[in-house]
């Protein structure tokens, strides 16, 4: 008998009932947080080709969660660094916890695009 492309390329049946059915199983994901999700909606909606290639050769969640690492780490590490230069200590925040507060979300909001234009949008 000859055998199928799924049998030529290494995979295997098993028979329940009358019925011969594919041993498949579903990779693991790895966690893709919220700049893996922005990832995917851009590749989806802006880069349909690379976005089809990476779904269909299996690669589309290890990419997903790489690009999350590398942003998270990134946006991490920038509003860790502008809150020095601007000067922000935890004595501020217990002094004027209120413009602690706008000061941080402004170097986030900054931050945020930052991350988006180097390392999402690309």
């Amino acid at each position: 008998m000859e055998k199928s492309i799924f049998e030529q390329i290494g995979g295997t049946y098993h028979r329940e009932g009358d019925y011969f059915l594919p041993n498949l199983t579903v990779p693991a994901n790895a966690p893709v947080g919220i700049w893996g999700q922005r990832r995917r909606q851009y590749l989806r909606e802006h880069r349909k080709a690379l976005y089809n290639t990476l779904l269909l050769s299996g690669k589309l969640n290890s990419h997903l969660a790489g690009i999350n690492q590398q942003a998270n780490d990134m946006f991490s590490q920038l509003v860790e660094q502008m809150a020095e230069q601007e000067g922000i200590t935890e004595q501020l925040k217990a002094d004027s916890q209120m413009e602690w507060a706008g000061r941080m979300n402004n170097i986030r909001s900054a931050v945020e695009e930052i991350v988006n234009t180097e390392i999402i949008f690309t």
